[in-house]
């Protein structure tokens, strides 16, 4: 396994940000100090001297960070015991999100229907595995060179259960692009809605929410602010994300937005993704509160290897056998 050569420089920003955050969450209890500073202490030792093309540091840091969930978890479970995190794992999103949509949709009925704003190159979001599990979606991103990529590798952007798009979202076109998704999809109220777009979330999320009711939505927040802080970016059209901490919104600021209509499910490992479901669906879950639920930024985890390297090849079968079925 080979990583670019400024790997060290950025698993160490990712670890510090972790440590800013862990003593929030994962440091009240005295029990488990110890045994995250162990860790810490572990990862940070490997970060400091992993090489770039070293098979066996990349080992260490592999069972370090297994090591660090494994400790998550048993925190996690002590405080939340049904908390859906620990339902977590990760196939082709970028952390545990899989396994936690799976388990969210594993207690609701559906019609297999998803739209994710912000899909990437497809090769890591969280909807990959929903289109091998029979759903139908769209993908939207606004970079042509990840919608290139795309059409390339799946020889097109248009299949019977898949819309790829490159748009750039904003508060003049959302509204109609919901609405057009939604005739694509079939069903006014889609079972799962990601949207991460580094800025402008809460805006975009709040003018969407006008136009349809999703049962079960992800969205980013900004783990640097913790409950009970309410903050959000100021809606810029134009905004592009800088790679600094002015970006989306915090936990609470999408709580508190959302409240009337959805209620906080969970967040994931790494604290990027936050889930709600829709209000009249809550009683089939265990519901906690938002600062028990609250994850603290932990970006390293997206270098926790699931298998081997993803492609969009298992995609490309599904829509191939899609075409087939629909041939006379």
């Amino acid at each position: 396994m080979s990583f670019s050569p400024n790997f060290s420089q950025r698993i160490r920003i990712w670890f510090q940000s972790q440590l800013a955050n862990a003593g929030y969450y994962l440091s009240r209890d005295a029990e488990h100090r110890k045994d995250i500073a162990r860790i810490e202490k572990y990862v940070a030792s490997i970060a400091e001297n992993i090489a770039a093309d070293d098979p066996l540091e990349s080992a260490r840091l592999q069972v370090a960070l297994a090591e660090e969930e494994h400790r998550i978890r048993v925190e996690v479970a002590a405080k939340t015991p049904e908390n859906l995190l620990l339902r977590g794992r990760r196939v082709f999103s970028q952390a545990d999100e899989d396994g936690i949509i799976a388990a969210i949709f594993a207690n609701l009925d559906g019609r297999k229907t998803f739209i994710e704003i912000a899909c990437g190159n497809g090769l890591e979001n969280n909807t990959h595995l929903l289109l091998l599990c029979g759903w139908k979606g769209v993908w939207v991103d606004g970079s042509e060179r990840h919608i290139d990529y795309i059409q390339a590798e799946l020889g097109g952007l248009m299949f019977p259960r898949l819309l790829v798009e490159r748009q750039f979202i904003d508060l003049d076109n959302v509204g109609a692009l919901i609405k057009r998704y939604c005739d694509f999809l079939g069903d006014g109220d889609v079972d799962f809605f990601s949207l991460d777009i580094d800025g402008n979330d809460l805006a975009i999320l709040k003018e969407s929410l006008k136009f349809f009711a999703p049962r079960v939505i992800c969205v980013e927040y900004n783990a640097k602010f913790p409950p009970p802080l309410e903050m959000s970016i100021r809606y810029d059209a134009s905004h592009l994300w800088a790679g600094d901490d002015y970006q989306g919104c915090s936990l609470m600021a999408l709580v508190e937005a959302t409240r009337s209509r959805y209620t906080l499910l969970t967040c994931g490992i790494s604290g990027v993704n936050a889930f709600f479901v829709r209000n009249d669906l809550a009683h089939r879950f265990r519901i906690y509160s938002p600062e028990d639920l609250y994850q603290p930024a932990r970006y390293h985890r997206v270098h926790q290897i699931p298998g081997h390297r993803s492609t969009l090849k298992w995609v490309r079968n599904v829509i191939r056998e899609d075409r087939a079925a629909s041939l006379p």
